[in-house]
């Protein structure tokens, strides 16, 4: 298994994942790095009854290209916010306004973990990774995220809350 660093970022975890070559390992990676950040965009990513209240398609940002990792955020401090993103999370704010915050979250994040939140977006992470490995079509399934229970969390919003269940 991939040595990671302590409080890896989640695109990190996920090349982990992706690289190991088993199930069991796979599982073992994601129970090691687990950490509430993945599972909000392991949640997001492969529930079905989650939609985005973005647009699919492009994201038109500027990655950030800070060069030390202290000058950008991480999604491991910035996952509460990802209620404002999907349908029935925040009623408050308007779509020009949910687009704006999304593009500045973005903006302030490792240039990875904003490709991979885009992706998460559009629910689209197998079909990167199975273009980046075509050889290996095994891929993290919503299967083996809920058998596992890592898909199992409670995502809190102002007016609703939604268990997901295994």
């Amino acid at each position: 298994m991939p040595k990671l660093p302590p409080k890896p970022l989640v695109s990190e975890v996920l090349d982990a994942v992706h690289k190991a070559k088993t199930k069991a390992k796979k599982i073992e990676v994601l129970q090691q790095y687990d950490s509430k950040a993945l599972r909000y965009c392991l949640i997001w990513n492969y529930d079905e009854s989650l939609k985005s209240a973005l647009p699919d398609g492009d994201v038109p940002y500027t990655p950030n290209d800070a060069p030390t990792p202290d000058a950008q955020s991480k999604l491991a401090s910035e996952y509460r916010t990802l209620y404002n993103f999907i349908v029935g999370g925040n009623y408050d704010i308007n779509n020009t306004r949910r687009e704006v915050l999304f593009i500045q979250l973005l903006e302030a994040l490792h240039a990875d973990e904003a490709e991979v939140l885009c992706l998460v977006k559009d629910k689209k992470t197998c079909q990167k990774i199975q273009n980046q490995f075509p050889s290996r079509q095994r891929s993290l399934s919503r299967h083996q995220v809920g058998e596992q229970g890592l898909a199992c969390g409670l995502m809190q919003t102002k007016r609703k809350q939604r268990k997901c269940i295994q």
